[in-house]
């Protein structure tokens, strides 16, 4: 798939915080397929048994990701979730590129769906995970006295031109 551009990063963020120390720095795509997409690398600091990252650092990259498919077409909404399942399907290893996606399975007003996968640069798929989300402006997910553009302030190079995954499933 096309790389279009890509999304801001935040200063504190475990997944996309560019200054948190124990945190991903994961870098945001949006694709030619409505769908966003990341190449990333869990790190040391992110294991549960040895070799293997934790079960809740691979939920939370799925979290920032499906909930990032929103911004494709409302940059200014955020999603809160509300319920996640996943399902682990192979050992996700730390210290090495992996990729993932993340896309819209339903949309609405108030509320949205999404699909989350993460793969090994081979294209087999380690994790997967669905969430509902509801929508809320930055202030009223975050509360007043923070600002979106302070926090997400991160402008991430367009680094790759493309990103291939194999066709969209349903978990």
């Amino acid at each position: 798939m096309k790389v279009l551009r890509t999304q801001k990063n935040s200063k504190n963020c475990i997944v996309c915080g560019m200054e948190n120390p124990f945190g991903l720095k994961a870098p945001f795509y949006v694709l030619d397929n409505d769908s966003v997409a990341s190449v990333f690398s869990f790190q040391f600091e992110h294991q549960s048994y040895p070799d293997r990252t934790h079960g809740g650092m691979i939920a939370t990259l799925l979290d920032e990701l499906m909930g990032r498919a929103l911004w494709i077409n409302e940059p200014e909404t955020f999603g809160v979730t509300t319920t996640m399942n996943v399902t682990y399907r192979k050992p996700v290893p730390y210290g090495t590129k992996l990729k993932a996606r993340g896309y819209i399975t339903h949309n609405s007003k108030i509320g949205f769906s999404a699909q989350g996968e993460i793969y090994d640069m081979n294209g087999n798929l380690l994790a997967q995970a669905n969430a509902r989300y509801l929508k809320m402006s930055f202030n009223r997910a975050f509360g007043e006295g923070h600002n979106v553009h302070e926090e997400m302030c991160y402008e991430m190079p367009m680094d790759l031109d493309e990103i291939d995954f194999p066709e969209k499933t349903n978990v």
